[in-house]
């Protein structure tokens, strides 16, 4: 198959994987990005589009210098890739979980399907797109699936998107419990 012939086939499950984003509330407008490896290249997103209408993703190689056009987090993306055995990465801002992130530094989860599926992940810090990022996102990515930037969202990896986003999805549901319970008075300001 060819590499336009392998992006389009890709362009088609990242439209639907991104329209699910939109629709369940785990982001808007042109934010976030999507990736997908294929051997020692991912395709990714690009930079400013809409996640349920992608157009051409960009072929990025894990070694040397990505193509322009390619959402300015490539860099994450890479490093979940090089640290993991990941076959694809969603970066979201579910509300909820930017809401936690700036309070907290690791998130526990005490709804059922977050203990059971991501009992607790890292919130790292970073400005988007830079080095500093990529590099606290590969460190999380060793200790889960899921990694939470402060102030900025998830980056979630599976062996699929389906996966990638349930855990998106998981991380969201368990950081808006912690948020109504914090809200409710049931657990202190530090969620603990």
């Amino acid at each position: 198959m060819s590499d336009l012939d392998l992006s389009k086939r890709l362009a088609r499950e990242v439209a639907l994987i991104g329209a699910r984003l939109i629709n369940s509330g785990l982001l808007t407008a042109n934010f976030g990005n999507i990736s997908v490896r294929e051997g020692d290249y991912f395709f990714i997103t690009q930079s400013g589009s809409y996640l349920e209408d992608p157009g051409n993703l960009i072929k990025v190689p894990l070694i040397g210098d990505a193509p322009t056009g390619a959402s300015i987090e490539y860099k994450a993306h890479r490093e979940i890739y090089l640290s993991t055995r990941a076959g694809a990465v969603i970066h979201a801002h579910p509300p909820h979980s930017v809401a936690v992130s700036i309070l907290i530094n690791e998130v526990i989860p005490l709804d059922s399907e977050g203990e059971m599926f991501c009992p607790s992940f890292p919130v790292v810090s970073g400005k988007p797109g830079t080095d500093e990022l990529a590099k606290a996102v590969g460190e999380g990515c060793r200790q889960s699936s899921v990694v939470l930037v402060r102030g900025h969202g998830t980056f979630t990896m599976g062996n699929t998107l389906e996966e990638a986003y349930i855990l998106t999805s998981i991380a969201e549901h368990s950081c808006r419990v912690l948020w109504l319970l914090r809200a409710a008075g049931g657990i202190g300001s530090d969620f603990t």
